[in-house]
């Protein structure tokens, strides 16, 4: 497909506010033969009060094929279900349309008391266990801030050799560590600077569309600080918000060959979420 269709296709896109009309764009790109990125959806807030067989029908009625479970939610895909519990979500999605792409922890390695960190990581290690348990490929967390008492060089490092010890771990159970540019940390600079630190290769960057995107020298400029680490997800927000230039976000992840997955993560619940 040249660029030119698909960035045709991505103006559709921005006129679009519910599930299924923001996919109609991403299923006539499948179609064509180029394209490599995938629609999907994360379940915040817009399948936060859905169970795991409404998620699954929804996302396949809107052609939404791609799901990161976040913890908390009324799926339930948590580190205490039992053995046979993993194994029929697993058989859910297998019988299914929609891909289990990963699992969104709510884990950072920010705090200044290391045994909050430690508590952190090994809490991260059990959503890894999870995310390979149930059949999904990668687990989000979170840089999450700076705190007044501890220089930022410092954070950076702290977050950063966390980082590394769970990509370790995770290579051991076939998943990916997706750093979600969040927070204070949210400066695609920082980002780059924690993963200088981090350089296992099974730690990567899930891009976020916030608005410091679009700080210092620009989308452009920014996208590519970080776009040799950026793993399978990508987050974005409402196709129709006028305030971040999803063309040019687009447009920025074909010209780079981006085979991954672009996933719905939006926070106003319209009256009509499938339709």
């Amino acid at each position: 497909m040249k660029r030119r269709d698909f960035l045709t296709t991505t103006a559709a896109m921005t006129t679009a506010a519910s599930l299924s009309h923001s996919a109609d764009a991403a299923a006539y790109a499948a179609r064509k033969p180029t394209p490599k990125i995938a629609y999907g959806l994360v379940t915040y807030m817009w399948a936060a009060q859905w169970d795991l067989p409404t998620l699954i029908a929804n996302c396949e009625k809107a052609r939404a094929l791609g799901v990161e479970l976040r913890t908390t939610h009324k799926h339930g895909v948590e580190p205490s279900l039992t053995d046979k519990q993993r194994k029929d979500v697993r058989q859910r999605f297998a019988d299914s349309e929609v891909t289990l792409v990963g699992i969104g922890s709510n884990e950072r390695y920010d705090n200044p008391d290391p045994a909050v960190v430690k508590e952190a990581i090994e809490a991260t290690k059990k959503f890894i266990v999870l995310s390979h348990d149930v059949g999904a490929t990668g687990v989000k967390v979170k840089p999450d801030r700076f705190h007044d008492s501890v220089p930022r060089d410092k954070t950076i490092e702290q977050i950063g050799r966390s980082l590394n010890a769970l990509g370790e771990f995770a290579a051991g159970y076939g998943q990916q560590i997706r750093l979600e540019v969040h927070g204070g940390c949210a400066e695609l600079p920082t980002i780059k600077a924690i993963m200088d630190v981090a350089d296992n290769d099974n730690v990567a960057v899930c891009w976020n569309s916030n608005a410091q995107d679009l700080q210092g020298e620009g989308l452009a400029h920014n996208f590519r600080l970080v776009r040799k680490r950026f793993g399978h997800t990508l987050h974005a927000r409402p196709l129709n918000d006028p305030s971040y230039p999803y063309e040019k976000l687009l447009k920025l992840l074909i010209e780079s060959d981006y085979a991954g997955c672009v996933m719905l993560e939006a926070r106003k619940v319209p009256q009509d979420i499938v339709g």
